[in-house]
């Protein structure tokens, strides 16, 4: 018998990414269902669609999502739509008597001056990053729900903390894009109008740690499917998020200069100090998930031509 999966986000980079992968497994039947089909701030609603098709497992991939610019313009919708969201799947969840729950975090809920590389138990050990607390608060306690629901009710609620994603559907909003995504519009455009420069926010300075979207996803369902016994064993009742990363980082400068190369534009790159840097470095332990099997198979530079030929479809 086929288990029953409800992946919630399906249209999102994440859980689209997922989508594909699980689609490819003749054992799994996938439920699924749009915005406008299902808000998941409605609590009642939410209550409603869960009791009715009781999923085997969920995969919680929906959130509202953005870079700094979106972070710092609306901090109320940012931390009260993702706690509604997570507050209502996973109680659902519970009630409906679903087996498995995975929760997509990000890596945002460690603290500003964190250790690096970052480990699980750094979590809660220090301030966090100002321009995105409210959505970092939020996805800390979808983490910390999910404990608390194992600990109270003996569910299997797992959490993963993905680093910076990237990859097919992702948001080029020139706005509101996290910083791959934004690049590749901004470069480009300024190719396709014959530009002499493209200004970049902050000094160059930060770096980043990247991973391509298929590797989340395949992540996603590799810590989904290792078994109870193991999982319980490998990972602190009171800890029980794992990083996922690619164990490897990049200045912001010279990922600019890597898409300028991948866009094909030739002008000048100018970095604008003006702007925040956010973290000047933020590299995720990822040792964990590598002890349980897990490990990235695709590159930074191969990952970003194969994202800007994305990118070209939707323009």
């Amino acid at each position: 018998m086929a288990t029953s999966i409800f992946l919630a986000g399906h249209r999102g980079m994440v859980g689209s990414a997922i989508l594909r992968q699980l689609s490819k497994d003749p054992n799994v039947a996938l439920l699924l269902a749009s915005h406008s089909e299902l808000d998941l701030t409605d609590t009642a609603a939410v209550n409603v669609f869960m009791k009715f098709h009781k999923p085997d497992q969920v995969y919680l991939a929906a959130a509202k999502v953005g870079g700094i610019h979106a972070n710092n313009t609306y901090p109320a919708e940012f931390i009260t739509n993702n706690l509604m969201i997570q507050s209502n799947v996973i109680h659902a969840a519970y009630s409906a008597g679903v087996r498995k729950l995975l929760f997509l975090g990000s890596s945002c809920i460690y603290p500003q001056l964190a250790r690096q590389p970052i480990s699980e138990d750094s979590l809660l050990t220090g301030s966090l990053e100002p321009t995105n607390e409210p959505y970092a608060i939020a996805k800390i306690s979808g983490i910390k729900m999910c404990e608390s629901y194992n600990r109270q009710y003996g569910c299997d609620f797992r959490s993963v903390m993905p680093t910076n994603l990237y990859g097919p559907g992702d948001n080029y909003h020139p706005d509101d894009s996290h910083v791959i995504p934004g690049l590749i519009r901004r470069f480009h455009y300024a190719k396709e109008n014959k530009l002499d420069s493209v200004d970049v926010w902050g000094t160059g300075k930060a770096l980043r740690e990247f991973l391509h979207v298929k590797d989340m996803a395949r992540a996603c369902i590799s810590v989904m499917n290792i078994e109870k016994k193991i999982f319980n064993k490998s990972i602190p009742s009171r800890c029980s998020h794992i990083n996922i990363g690619s164990n490897s980082e990049i200045s912001i400068l010279d990922l600019a200069n890597l898409i300028s190369k991948v866009v094909g534009y030739q002008g000048e790159v100018k970095f604008n100090s003006n702007k925040p840097d956010g973290m000047m470095r933020k590299l995720l332990d990822s040792s964990l998930i590598n002890s349980l099997g897990w490990n990235p198979e695709i590159g930074l530079e191969e990952g970003l031509y194969s994202t800007y030929e994305d990118f070209k479809k939707l323009n």
